[in-house]
């Protein structure tokens, strides 16, 4: 009956197109325009394959930032806001609220086209309401836009219509599972990945981008008598879940390698899913393949090296979202890197992949096999850092047994929690320093059985001894080194992705309205704008005519906008101005 209603629902799905792109000369979006991209254009999340989130574009610099005026703006749909916005010669591809997607001139923001979905009655009492569904990203390719649909369907949509091309269903109610996380193009395959409840439901998905067809599945918790399944204890197989429902992963073209993370286990506490707290090991591998980084091959989805951030998670500590490939010198200081892997030559140049979770930490990988190179715990270490150890030479995670609940009623204060979330941090290239908006904050959370994930009272709170008015900041992180420095603090926290330029600026907005543009070497602000409403993730740049633009969606996410507000309660943020922001120079 359900999947009934589900085909039922899909037949009403309609591309309202009552505008049509003029530029009807768009072409066609090749692997080798999205792996080397015109700097005008902003073709995925974080412009790049290797999620860096840097454009070269250079207009809008330290001198002329103060100038920045507003170039248009556009109001959207009521609903949650977690996407990011394409650009593609003068074209703005927009996630809107409520499961809708527009096409918009990206030099006024006037109407192109809509694409909306609808849906039954059991698909909408499923994922909450349209309102409340989420994507983190669209995706293009040839002459088609992408993106996962709240029903459990991968949609392709024509670029100069918004007509559908073709759609393929990947789950369904009874997998309890949502499409949350986005899409990317690789290779010319759809990559997506998902909450989940049920193990069928836990997996990450390729289908061939021109027909829609599934080409492979990877399940994120192994099975007995898989490969890694004998690290969940006796957990049975259907209840061995490790969801991946952050932001899209990154993909290298040379080794034709997707990586991608997959966040905690649910139940949360290891006492609820073992009925005992040392039901699995406390140092890594346990309970593959949660809290990880997989390399995954980008043609049959097979594994190629792993690595676990955190072992057995006890918090729901996420060690989820993008993973930054950046090449660098390996040269970590003791004073600033924790852990550091003594087998690696130093100042030898390495192509890493780098891992920043919401629980805190800072790893830099080997992409070729997943080495550990250094971490760090971020953004302080302090003793109720999750972690307790890293063994340099072999790289295996020690959880804080400390900061453990072994019984039933007991209290912990861990750290860190969602102290970076669903905004991506972002990399300069020439500074060879990667950007990370953060929240310095830390989690307390009671065991109690009687909740299905395992825990009472939960809640946020300020670092033990950090100042409230320094509660958010952004730490510039040497990728050589390790060296961190927080170059720019306030009260309000934010859920504004960072973006860095060839102008060699910074730009961040907050959740108390104010966008700004940093000097990127120091945190100097350059230039402020106060908007309507929360500032989430979106942050863009793209140019058109010569002239360069900077873009922001405002709304609110759901759990990471509304856990930092717990604990910064001065900020009234104002949660439903959902609307599109755009910047540039006077002409």
């Amino acid at each position: 009956m359900i999947r009934r209603n589900l085909l039922a629902a899909t037949a009403m799905c309609a591309a309202f197109a009552t505008g049509a792109i003029a530029q009807t000369d768009l072409k066609p979006v090749t692997t080798e325009v999205l792996q080397n991209p015109d700097p005008a254009d902003w073709l995925m999340i974080n412009r790049t394959h290797d999620e860096q989130r840097y454009s070269p574009l250079n207009q809008i610099n330290k001198d002329n930032a103060k100038n920045l005026t507003l170039a248009w703006s556009r109001g959207l749909s009521v609903g949650t806001q977690e996407s990011t916005p394409l650009v593609y010669q003068g074209v703005m591809f927009a996630y809107d609220p409520g499961a809708g997607i527009l096409a918009l001139d990206a030099k006024t923001g006037d109407f192109l086209w809509e694409y909306r979905r609808e849906y039954s009655r059991e698909v909408a009492e499923f994922v909450g309401s349209p309102q409340s569904a989420r994507s983190k990203s669209l995706a293009i390719w040839q002459d088609m836009l992408y993106y996962d649909a709240p029903d459990g369907f991968i949609v392709a949509i024509g670029i100069k219509d918004g007509k559908l091309r073709w759609q393929t269903q990947v789950t369904a109610p009874a997998t309890k599972s949502q499409h949350t996380g986005g899409v990317m193009i690789a290779d010319g395959k759809v990559i997506s990945n998902r909450s989940c409840e049920t193990w069928a439901g836990c997996f990450i998905a390729a289908h061939d981008a021109a027909t829609g067809k599934e080409l492979w599945k990877f399940y994120t918790a192994p099975r007995t008598g898989e490969p890694g399944g004998d690290t969940w204890g006796n957990m049975p197989d259907d209840q061995r879940i490790a969801s991946s429902w952050g932001l899209p992963g990154s993909y290298d073209p040379a080794t034709k390698t997707v990586f991608w993370a997959i966040a905690n286990q649910k139940p949360y506490t290891r006492l609820k899913r073992h009925g005992n707290p040392d039901g699995v090991s406390r140092i890594a591998p346990a309970e593959l393949y949660s809290n990880s980084t997989v390399a995954l091959d980008v043609e049959t989805g097979k594994l190629k090296w792993y690595y676990q951030h955190l072992p057995g998670d006890d918090w729901d500590a996420d060690h989820i979202h993008e993973r930054t490939i950046v090449r660098a010198p390996f040269d970590p200081d003791p004073k600033s890197a924790k852990w550091i892997n003594p087998n690696v030559k130093r100042g030898e140049q390495r192509d890493m992949v780098i891992a920043v979770g919401e629980g805190g930490g800072i790893f830099a990988l080997d992409k070729n096999n997943g080495q550990f190179l250094w971490g760090s715990p971020f953004p302080y270490d302090i003793p109720q850092y999750n972690v307790s150890n890293i063994d340099p030479v072999s790289g295996k995670v020690e959880i804080n047994w400390n900061n453990v609940m072994k019984k039933e009623g007991d209290v912990v204060i861990t750290c860190f929690h969602n102290t970076r979330s669903y905004w991506s941090t972002a990399y300069h290239p020439g500074l060879n320093s990667l950007y990370v908006p953060f929240h310095d904050q830390c989690l307390s959370m009671e065991a109690r059985q009687a909740n299905p994930l395992g825990f009472g009272k939960r809640f946020g709170i300020l670092r033990p001894g950090a100042d409230i008015n320094k509660y958010a900041g952004i730490a510039k992180i040497n990728l050589s080194t390790g060296k961190m420095d927080v170059i720019h603090t306030q009260a309000a926290p934010g859920n504004g992705s960072a973006l860095t330029t060839g102008g060699g600026l910074l730009f961040w907005g907050d959740v108390n309205r104010r966008f700004r543009a940093f000097d990127a070497e120091n945190g100097k602000i350059l230039w402020e704008a106060i908007v309507g409403g929360v500032v989430m993730t979106s942050t863009i740049t793209y140019a058109v005519d010569g002239r360069q633009y900077v873009a922001i969606f405002t709304g609110a996410g759901q759990s990471g906008t509304a856990g930092v507000l717990s604990i910064a309660r001065s900020v009234r943020a104002i949660r439903n101005h959902n609307a599109i922001y755009v910047f540039a120079l006077p002409k």
